[in-house]
């Protein structure tokens, strides 16, 4: 019944707002993003929202509603969880250590985790790991799985496929990816991550732990049955899951992520081999914790993503010999969620344009993608125009 009232309200709504060029009248473009962002509040019950968007490298921040049900209104200090999204930190500070010459993506994980020796999962790469080729490791840590009796679990894993011949998304795999790569480097992942990547950027409201100075910026969360909720830390939540953010913010990492040439060396190379395919699956690349597609992508293409049978099915994958960059992969695209909020991503570094929609409640992935799509075919049209 939501979506039917919220396919209604839009089709009330023009596709394209006339005048509205690439961020050229300010109130227009609001005008555009509150028109295509109320109706889907309203039909999916979402309290609060924030919607970056960074058009040919000039960042916008719009925000709506309330941090929680009754409470504050969303502000650009407003932190929400954003799931999945944080993989994408993750995969750009892999590449900055690999850089460095601080890990090596291709040493398999019994070198750095030695009680894995001739076991199944043993003589994965931290690579396959990273982009979820390992044989098949599961979407969640399993109950009663912890630090203490996870290389345990791991020496008993059976991989459903041969190492790098499937892949299957994996919070587990990626995880276990930034785990060994933090141990290879000699310091902690959350470390790493605040010296390596939030700190160089200026990500201050970024953070994998909410500090008691910001817990009034801390959005709450909603289930889909209302239910206030927050994400509950545990085994690989800071390399998996575990970010808060501002939408603000996440401008910064997407603009970074822009203009690589303005960063030091390193730093630089982590966001280039960040938004490089490593192998295909139908129209997607693999990148490090992006899905990368065509520039211009189609709808179509983008929800692939999002497909319970691509996210939760093993898919084979169709080997490169090298890094895929350019047109052929310019598209980055990412949902993110927990059990309360929801979050996605979308952009083109080459062009400078992307979005970022940060929700505090769970709602479709479809929506999410086809939302950002609206706004940015409204307010930045060449972004998704065939050259």
């Amino acid at each position: 019944m939501r979506r039917e009232r919220m396919m209604q309200a839009w089709a009330l709504l023009p596709l394209m707002m006339l005048g509205i060029g690439p961020v050229q009248a300010e109130d227009a473009v609001e005008t555009a993003v509150r028109r295509a962002v109320e109706p889907v509040m309203a039909a999916e019950d979402i309290p609060g929202m924030s919607v970056g968007l960074l058009v040919k490298g000039a960042p916008r921040v719009f925000h709506f509603g309330r941090q929680a049900r009754g409470g504050a209104k969303v502000t650009d200090r407003t932190l929400f969880e954003i799931g999945s999204l944080s993989k994408t930190y993750t995969g750009t500070l892999l590449g900055r250590l690999q850089a460095e010459g601080a890990i090596d993506l291709s040493a398999s994980a019994d070198t750095v985790m030695p009680s894995l020796k001739d076991s199944a999962i043993g003589g994965a790469t931290l690579l396959q790991l990273l982009t979820y080729t390992a044989g098949g490791l599961p979407l969640q840590v399993p109950d009663g799985v912890s630090e203490e009796t996870l290389p345990a679990y791991l020496k008993g894993f059976k991989p459903e496929s041969a190492v790098g011949q499937d892949r299957l998304y994996s919070n587990v795999s990626i995880g276990l990816a930034g785990s060994l790569a933090a141990a290879s480097a000699g310091a902690p992942f959350a470390r790493l991550m605040e010296a390596k990547l939030l700190k160089p950027l200026t990500l201050d409201d970024t953070m994998l732990a909410v500090p008691k100075d910001r817990q009034t910026d801390y959005a709450q969360g909603y289930r889909r049955d209302n239910a206030p909720v927050r994400v509950t830390p545990g085994l690989f939540d800071a390399q998996a899951y575990g970010i808060k953010t501002t939408a603000r913010d996440f401008l910064r990492f997407l603009a970074a992520a822009s203009r690589p040439d303005a960063l030091e060396p390193a730093l630089a190379k982590g966001f280039e081999t960040a938004r490089s395919g490593v192998y295909r699956v139908k129209s997607m690349h693999q990148g490090f914790g992006w899905e990368l597609y065509p520039a211009p992508a189609t709808v179509d293409a983008l929800m692939l993503g999002a497909n319970p049978d691509f996210v939760l099915k093993p898919n084979s994958i169709e080997r490169v010999e090298a890094p895929v960059t350019g047109a052929e992969v310019g598209t980055l695209s990412k949902t993110g969620s927990t059990a309360g909020f929801g979050a996605y991503a979308l952009a083109q570094p080459e062009r400078g344009s992307g979005i970022v929609l940060l929700a505090n409640r769970f709602w479709p992935n479809d929506l999410r993608i086809t939302l950002a799509h609206r706004i940015l075919a409204e307010v930045d049209p060449a972004f998704f125009a065939k050259p």
